[in-house]
């Protein structure tokens, strides 16, 4: 699993235009079959939004941030946002249906865009989680 909560912090006045961009960005990502959860919601914080992104696994994230629709939208998306930052969260078994976030290897076929984006987003797992995944 890949679970990501994106703090996505937009240029003020932008508002408008990045929300009609991610509607668009949720329609072309709600048939990708790895995913399990990907949702957009405003904070009470003036410009600052929250992504939650599960996937079935890193590999899934990946094929999520290479394909047309998200590669066609990341330019666009770079002009609105001032801010990112991308934490990779852990679902809490027995409160949550996700299961527990994991970084894979970057399969043996990938191609230059799938290896860079493995790099820049790897799975960051905590150290604390360990233990308390066996609880």
């Amino acid at each position: 699993m890949a679970t990501i909560l994106a703090h996505i912090q937009i240029h003020a006045g932008k508002e408008i235009e990045f929300e009609t961009l991610i509607r668009e960005l949720f329609a072309g990502t709600r048939p990708e079959a790895a995913k399990r959860h990907y949702e957009y919601w405003r904070s009470a914080e003036s410009g600052l939004y929250y992504c939650l992104l599960a996937f079935d696994d890193f590999h899934g994230f990946l094929a999520h941030q290479t394909s047309d629709h998200h590669e066609k939208a990341s330019p666009e998306l770079g002009k609105l946002i001032s801010k990112m930052r991308l934490e990779w969260i852990d679902p809490v078994q027995g409160a949550s249906e996700l299961p527990a976030t994991e970084m894979q290897p970057l399969p043996v076929d990938a191609d230059e865009l799938t290896a860079r984006y493995h790099k820049l987003f790897a799975a960051t797992l905590q150290d604390w989680w360990q233990p308390l995944r066996s609880a």
